[in-house]
């Protein structure tokens, strides 16, 4: 039998610190406010010039793929998760693939938001099984510090999103007791509208940004925060317990929860519905917070470096966002 396993993880923040007093000057807002409702105390912006979208990716793929001991030349596809693309079109996958001097291999890019890492990680899985390829790099990378309404109107969403890329290197095995155990993916997009962001889009008159889609909010996030919670709180725990049932695991057999970091107030209550101590649940939204679809490589890379991932552990991801999507991964290390 092939499985798949991850061999090397890494991550890339900006050097740009933005705290909660930082956004006062932007909107009638507070440090108390932001910690109360979401547990974020700073969060990473892009610097304009220096940094892309692809760029922060590249580094955190150098990282995973020094840590995996793989070559760039070794890599035989790529599957990239963002929401927030340098371009329309092409993909950022392909301008970190030019970046890492990856020419010629395959570049999977896909829009499943909060959901995209544990989505991508689940292609790897496939391919891997398969028996198609051998040596796969999975990312999620994020710019949203630029689309963000950063007004006391936005505040809603705007002091959540943060900036980040994240990259784990996934590589074929005949070892079934360390390796990715099954993956499990979910979406509705009956309730599209309660997260999402309209402009600019193909299916209206003219996509260029006129007048009338920026007046008219357009191109902000608009986000249903009830609904959005409600559903999280019920499909984050749906998911880790399929993933535990399918496996023949149960809630306390998990060594690391590594949920999204959407919420902390979401993470807190998953975690008591699951009946898991604070230190089998990784939360690192207070340094960064909502990095979207980077935001659980970026976490599971820091758990790691802390010792909190070892061989053996049962390790679970788990998320959900726009779409809406949800999703999990069973993983023994």
């Amino acid at each position: 039998m092939i499985y798949s396993t991850i061999t090397g993880l890494g991550y890339y923040v900006p050097e740009h610190v933005v705290t909660n007093e930082d956004l006062t000057s932007y909107m009638e807002t507070s440090d108390e406010w932001i910690r109360e409702r979401t547990g974020i105390q700073e969060r990473r912006y892009f610097t304009y010039g220096k940094e892309t979208n692809a760029s922060m990716a590249a580094a955190a793929s150098r990282m995973a793929l020094e840590r995996a001991e793989v070559t760039a030349k070794e890599v035989d596809l790529i599957v990239y998760a963002t929401i927030t693309p340098d371009y329309f079109f092409p993909g950022s996958g392909f301008l970190m693939q030019r970046e890492l001097g990856m020419e010629g291999i395959g570049v999977i890019d896909i829009r499943d938001q909060c959901s995209g890492f544990v989505y991508a990680l689940s292609i790897a899985d496939q391919f891997i099984k398969s028996g198609m390829y051998k040596t796969i790099l999975v990312v999620g990378a994020e710019i949203q510090s630029t689309w963000i309404n950063k007004s006391t109107e936005g505040r809603g969403v705007a002091v959540i999103f943060g900036d980040g890329a994240g990259a784990a290197v996934v590589r074929a095995t005949d070892d079934a007791e360390h390796r990715i155990l099954s993956t499990h993916l979910h979406a509705d997009g009956r309730f599209a509208e309660d997260l999402y962001v309209k402009d600019p889009g193909s299916s209206r008159p003219d996509r260029a940004a006129t007048k009338q889609m920026v007046d008219e909010g357009g191109f902000d996030v608009v986000m249903n925060g009830n609904a959005v919670f409600k559903h999280a709180v019920v499909r984050f725990t749906e998911v880790i317990h399929e993933g535990l049932q399918a496996n023949g695991f149960s809630p306390e057999d998990i060594s690391l929860l590594v949920p999204h970091q959407a919420n902390v107030r979401i993470s807190e209550y998953v975690r008591n519905q699951l009946g898991l101590p604070e230190d089998r649940v990784i939360s690192n939204i207070h340094k960064y917070g909502n990095t979207t679809a980077a935001s659980i490589p970026i976490a599971l890379t820091e758990a790691w470096e802390q010792g909190r991932v070892k061989p053996g552990d049962l390790v679970c991801l788990a998320a959900f966002g726009s779409g809406f999507t949800w999703a999990s991964a069973l993983i023994k290390w």
